[in-house]
C-alpha cells in the first residue's frame, strides 16, 4: 500500500489543496468516507520539461472525489492523508492560492517536472511539480520564464545571494575523447534553459605575438572537439546574442588556462584584457562581487589564473577580475584568499563507491549555501554601496576518471544529479522533520552557484528548475 503523500510547498505563496479525484480503471471504485461518485473524467494534462515525455493514457471511466482544505504555508512540508489505492490509481490535486486554481495528477507519468495545468480562467500564476514516487513527495515550484528568470530581482540584489545554476566544461558538447565531453547541449539551449553561471578553460594559440587573440577551448590537455579547433571568440559571440536578447540577464564566466605549451597566465591575462574584456558594456571586471544592476547585460570575470604585473594596477591598485586564482585543489570545501569564492571542487571519484562521498559533499556545501542571509540596500543608487560580503558558494556536482567507464562525466552525473534534486526538493533548507523553522534562523534557502554535468539531456531540465525555484525566499524579502 503507498504511503501518504508530503507536499513541500517551495514557493513564496500560502497554497491549499481544496479537492482529491481519485481515478481509476475500474467501472467503480470505493472509499471510506468518499460518497461523490461521478462517471465524468476531469482532462489530464502535460507540459512537462522532456520533449519525449510518454503520451497521456487513455481517460479512466471513473473517479470519486472528496472536498479537502490542506493549508501548506510557504517553505512547509504537509504529509496528508492522501494516497493512491492501487498501481493503477492516480489522484488529481486542485491547488488554489490567491483566488486561482490549478491541478496536478500524481503519480505523474514521467519523471520530469509537470507544469500545473490552470483552472481559473486568465492566470497570473505558474507552478512546477516534482514528484519523487520513491518517497510519495511532490514540491511545489513557482514557474518561471528560463531565458530572463533574473528579471524578477531587485537591482540591488548581491550576485552572490541567488541560487544560479552552471555547467562545468561548458562547451563541451561535442564528439570527443572520453571523459573530456561534460555536456549533452550546446551552450545557447543552456542559456535559454536558465544556466547562468560558464566554466570555461582555454589555450593561447600564440602566446608570445601580443597581436594575436587565438584563444583554443580545451578541456585539460586535450581539445574538446574531434571536429575542429574551437574557439573563445565564437563561444562569446553566442553569449553576446543572449544577453542582447535578455538584458535583465548576466553570465558569471570563470575562466582558466589549461592545454598543452609553454603559455603562462600573465600572458593569458593580457589576451584577454587587450583582445576580449575590454568593453565595460560587455564586461564587468572588478575584483569584487557586483550587484544584480550593475552586471545586467555584461558577463561578470572570475580569473583563475594570475595576472601580468600591468593588470595588477587596474581598478586603483585592486586588480582585475574577480580573484579566484589560488583555487584549492580536489576539496571539499575551501575558501580563495581573496575571500570572494567559497568552493567545493572534489573530483577524484577514482572508483564508483566514491561517488557517494562526492554527493555528501555537495549536499554539505548546499547546507552552507543555504545558511547565508543575504543585506538588500534600500538605496535605489547603487553608487557609493560597499561591496558585498557574502562570497559566491560554487559547488561542482562533477568528477570523473578517465581509466573508468563507470566514473566517467555523464556516468557520475547519471547518479549526482538525481541525488541533489532529491536532496533540493525535500532536505536543502528544511529541518530534519521536513518542517522549516523562520526565515531568519535558517537563512534565505540559497544553493549558491550549482556547477552540474550533463543538464538538458533527452530535455531534462530538473536540476535547473530546482536550483532557480532555491531563490523563492529570496524573492519574498524583495
Amino acid at each position: 500500500m503507498a504511503s501518504p503523500l508530503i507536499i513541500r510547498n517551495l514557493t513564496s505563496k500560502p497554497v491549499e489543496v481544496k479537492r482529491c479525484e481519485y481515478h481509476g480503471t475500474a467501472p467503480s471504485l470505493s472509499r471510506g468516507g468518499i460518497t461523490n461518485i461521478s462517471q465524468n473524467v476531469t482532462s489530464l494534462f502535460w507540459n512537462a520539461t522532456s520533449p519525449a515525455a510518454p503520451a497521456v493514457s487513455e481517460p479512466t471511466t471513473s473517479f470519486v472525489h472528496e472536498d479537502v482544505s490542506i493549508w501548506i504555508e510557504p517553505f512547509k512540508a504537509v504529509q496528508t492523508e492522501i494516497k493512491p489505492q492501487g498501481q493503477n490509481e492516480t489522484v488529481h490535486l486542485t491547488f488554489e492560492t490567491e483566488g486561482e486554481q490549478h491541478r496536478l495528477e500524481t503519480p505523474t507519468p514521467t519523471s520530469s517536472s509537470v507544469t500545473l495545468k490552470p483552472v481559473s480562467d486568465s492566470p497570473r500564476l505558474s507552478f512546477t511539480a516534482v514528484h519523487l514516487l520513491e518517497h510519495c513527495h511532490v514540491t511545489l515550484y513557482s514557474s518561471t520564464n528560463l531565458p530572463s528568470w533574473m528579471g524578477s530581482f531587485r537591482d540591488d540584489t548581491p550576485l552572490s545571494a541567488l541560487s544560479i545554476p552552471g555547467t562545468h566544461n561548458s562547451p563541451t558538447c561535442h564528439r570527443a575523447l572520453p571523459s573530456v565531453r561534460c555536456q549533452a547541449v550546446s551552450p545557447p539551449e543552456q542559456l535559454d534553459n536558465g544556466v547562468r553561471f560558464f566554466d570555461i578553460r582555454v589555450q593561447p594559440e600564440a602566446p608570445l605575438d601580443p597581436s594575436k587573440d587565438g584563444l583554443i577551448l580545451v578541456h585539460g590537455v586535450f581539445p574538446i572537439s574531434l571536429t575542429g579547433t574551437k574557439y573563445l571568440r565564437d563561444l562569446l559571440k553566442e553569449v553576446y546574442i543572449f544577453l542582447d536578447r535578455n538584458p535583465s540577464e548576466t553570465i558569471i564566466m570563470s575562466l582558466k588556462r589549461e592545454g598543452t605549451g609553454s603559455s603562462t597566465d600573465a600572458q593569458l591575462s593580457k589576451i584577454l584584457r587587450n583582445h576580449y574584456a575590454s568593453d565595460p558594456q560587455r564586461w564587468f571586471t572588478a575584483p569584487r562581487i557586483p550587484y544584480l544592476g550593475e552586471a545586467r547585460g555584461k558577463i561578470v570575470l572570475i580569473r583563475r589564473f594570475g595576472l601580468d604585473d600591468s593588470l595588477k594596477q587596474e581598478w586603483g591598485g585592486a586588480g582585475w577580475g574577480i580573484d579566484a586564482e589560488n583555487w584549492a585543489d580536489n576539496t571539499p570545501n575551501a575558501t580563495c584568499p581573496s575571500g570572494d569564492v567559497c568552493v567545493q571542487d572534489f573530483y577524484e571519484v577514482l572508483e564508483t563507491v566514491n561517488i557517494e562521498k562526492k554527493i555528501q559533499y555537495s549536499q554539505e556545501h548546499l547546507e552552507r549555501a543555504a545558511k547565508c542571509r543575504c543585506s538588500l540596500p534600500a538605496q535605489e543608487n547603487l553608487a557609493g554601496i560597499a561591496p558585498p560580503k557574502q562570497p559566491f558558494y560554487i559547488n561542482f556536482l562533477t568528477a570523473s576518471n578517465f581509466w573508468k567507464v563507470g566514473c566517467w562525466p555523464e556516468k557520475i552525473a547519471a547518479k549526482l544529479n538525481p541525488a541533489i534534486v532529491d536532496f533540493l526538493c525535500r532536505k536543502h533548507n528544511a529541518l530534519e522533520d521536513g518542517s522549516s523553522e523562520q526565515a531568519e534562523a535558517i537563512g534565505d534557502g540559497s544553493t549558491g552557484i550549482v556547477v552540474c554535468d550533463w543538464v538538458g539531456h533527452r530535455g531534462n531540465w530538473d536540476l535547473v528548475r530546482c536550483i532557480i525555484g532555491m531563490n523563492a525566499k529570496l524573492e519574498m524579502r524583495g
